[in-house]
């Protein structure tokens, strides 16, 4: 009895992190958003940051649910508008750290304007793209990230649109930090993370995921532990690799790393200066 007493007691390793009341999970079986999430989780473990002072804004869509499951004041909003949300957070309380975690559909489709201005401004914000190639929680319609020649349900003879390069768009946008990592590589995501968290200015790190019920499906790549098999015989860690080398076909290598770590002023330094000139005009 006294065995099982202690055994009740005991902790999970992210119950202070996670909503464990709201486990299990809604996402399906073999999907990699729940990687992600561990890995964010891991990664404000390392960071030790007052939790009171961190928010989570998502947006609508199968990894928009991540806001949550974390515990820590976050923010569930429209299709589209996360970043825009969060950085509404961030000018009216400065002091709090802000990270967008939503999905490829979300951020830098239905929410690209937003995305591309944000980095053009150099909101002080940490994004994290988790990039499945599909819009899954609608049906599994064609994206923008969805490679060349793949098949969904709204492209049934297979895509022929060119896909969006994520950490391209970001870095020539203007973010400070560009990484991209797979839902398989734990440790390396966490590491990223944090230093993204650390980077005043808007970063950037993308996390490709495998959608097992609808992308690998319908492409025949297998389930998701088929796609984290490929992940492991195909990933290919190039630090420092030109954007515009990493556009992906899921069918050949996914080139993964940190591209970008840069400096420039975020925009609230901007914004400081700018004010601190006007008093003394």
């Amino acid at each position: 009895m006294e065995t099982i007493n202690t055994i009740q007691e005991q902790k999970h390793p992210m119950d202070d992190l996670l909503r464990m009341d709201r486990i299990p999970h809604i996402w399906c079986p073999g999907c990699g958003i729940g990687n992600a999430v561990s890995a964010f989780a891991e990664a404000l473990r390392k960071l030790e940051y007052d939790l009171d002072k961190v928010v989570v804004v998502s947006g609508i869509g199968c990894t928009g649910r991540v806001a949550g499951y974390i515990k820590t004041d976050s923010f569930h909003t429209t299709h589209g508008r996360a970043i825009a949300f969060a950085t509404g957070i961030k000018l009216g309380n400065p002091d709090l750290k802000v990270i967008v975690i939503s999905g490829d559909g979300d951020l830098v489709s239905i929410g690209g304007n937003h995305f591309v201005h944000a980095a053009r401004r150099n909101i002080d914000l940490t994004v994290i793209c988790v990039n499945n190639f599909i819009y899954a929680m609608t049906g599994g319609q064609v994206a923008p990230t969805t490679p060349i020649p793949a098949y969904t349900t709204t492209s049934p003879f297979g895509n022929f649109e060119a896909p969006a390069n994520v950490p391209q768009l970001a870095e020539a946008a203007g973010a400070v930090y560009v990484a991209r990592w797979t839902a398989l590589h734990m440790r390396r995501l966490a590491d990223s993370i944090v230093e993204a968290f650390n980077r005043p200015g808007f970063s950037v790190v993308e996390v490709i995921s495998p959608c097992a019920m609808y992308y690998s499906r319908i492409n025949k790549l297998g389930d998701g532990l088929d796609m984290m098999q490929f992940y492991y015989n195909n990933s290919i860690i190039r630090h420092g690799e030109s954007t515009d080398n990493l556009n992906i076909d899921y069918q050949k290598e996914i080139i993964v790393g940190k591209f970008v770590d840069r400096e420039r002023p975020a925009f609230s330094e901007s914004l400081n200066e700018w004010l601190r000139k006007d008093q003394v005009e």
